[in-house]
Order: C-alpha cells, then structure tokens, then sequence
C-alpha cells in the first residue's frame, strides 16, 4: 500500500500499472464509508502477494488526482493496468464484492507466460509473445527496439505501425530510422543538419529523429527553437 500524491501519482500509479495492477482508493478524513472500506480493500489486495497492489489518495489533499478522475463521491476506487483505468466502483462494499473486484485483476496463466518471455527479451521470446498477445504494446515495443538496434529499422516501422504513438514509440521509429549508432555524438550530427533542414526534407526528419534520442532533456529546447528558427 502507497500514500499517494498529486506529485507522485504519474509515477506511483499510471506508470506502475505498466508492471502491476494498481487499485486507487479514492478517499477523504472525514468521509465514514471511506473509513470501513479502506481497511477490506487493504486485506484484499496484500492477499494477492504483491500481483496487485493498492495506491490511496486522499482527495482534499491532492485535488488534481480527484479532478483527473471527476470524483462526484467517495470512496471511489478504480483498477489501472498499463496506464489505463480498466474497472471502479462507487460506495463502501462488502468484502466479497472487493475481492471479485481484485480477482479480475489477477493475470492469468497466459499473462504470466507473456510476462516471462518479455523478462527474456530476445527476439524468439519475443516472437513468442507476440504469438499470445498479438496487439500488446509492451511486446511490439521491445521487439520494434530490438530490431532497430539490430540496423532492421524497416521491420521494426512496420512493426510499430500496429499500435498506437507514444512518446516511446517515437523514440523506436527515431532509432529505426537513424540507425544502431544514431546514439553517438547527437549534437553534433544536429549542427551538421542545422543549415540543411528548410530545404531538405530528409535532413528535417532526420534533425526531429535525433531530437528524439538526445539524452539531456534540457538540451532539446535550445535546439526545437534553433530549427523553428530556419523554417519560420
């Protein structure tokens, strides 16, 4: 069980559901219901051994985290797995409904198979996995990231082009596109690129790929505004 806070919930929740189902107890100091609930779902879920843990989040304290969620009433709990929130239910309820709840949450026999082959991470497991789970982002990630560290930029584009963008798909199509060694001296394949990119819409993309792979987060600003600068 976790504390959790306006600062720390990106963390503590959205991003470890990524791993583990998380379940949100949505709760306040004054609220009674809240109070006979929260002690049933803590049972519950440190009975799952640790395959689905608890965040608790008290709304008068963290008033972003209950905007986020549009909290009418409480105690409000709800269920994120990779980064989504999959179920949730209103009001205090009786233990065996709570553990239904959890229960759901539990991976199944196939879900751990997945898992253990992701833990493998080479490219037969992950084939493998892809076989069980066919749409998983998880698995089409690091088989795309394999693939592009491996100069197969062309596979793992296709491969990424069956799930939806986000920031770390466009760090594997940048890797894909760049090449296994894009990673080496970044700024100074920017500078070279710089003078080239109004004209030359392959040096474009290839200045917004390196973006992408650069590891110093501050350093991508002075350079976002350096090429705005030559298109605009």
């Amino acid at each position: 069980m976790a504390d959790v806070t306006d600062a720390t919930f990106q963390t503590a929740v959205v991003e470890r559901s990524n791993t583990v189902p998380v379940v949100v107890d949505l709760w306040a100091e004054w609220c009674g219901p809240c109070k006979q609930l929260g002690p049933i779902l803590e049972q519950v879920i440190a009975a799952t051994d640790g395959a689905v843990e608890l965040a608790k989040v008290d709304v008068d304290a963290n008033p972003a985290v209950a905007k986020a969620f549009e909290v009418q009433s409480i105690p409000a709990v709800y269920a994120m797995k990779d980064g989504k929130v999959v179920d949730g239910f209103l009001g205090a309820q009786p233990e065996f409904q709570v553990a239904e709840f959890v229960q759901k949450l539990l991976p199944t026999v196939e879900e751990t198979e997945v898992d253990r082959l992701l833990a493998a991470g080479d490219e037969p497991s992950l084939r493998a996995a892809l076989e069980l789970e066919p749409a998983e982002g998880r698995i089409i990630a690091a088989l795309a990231e394999l693939l592009a560290a491996d100069g197969r930029g062309d596979e793992a584009l296709a491969l990424l082009e069956k799930v939806p963008e986000t920031a770390e798909t466009r760090r594997i199509a940048a890797l894909a596109r760049t090449g296994p060694d894009a990673g080496e001296d970044v700024e100074t394949r920017l500078a070279t690129l710089l003078d080239r990119v109004k004209e030359d819409d392959t040096a474009r993309q290839e200045f917004v790929d390196l973006l992408e792979l650069l590891a110093d987060e501050d350093a991508k600003g002075p350079w976002r505004r350096q090429l705005s600068a030559r298109l605009f």
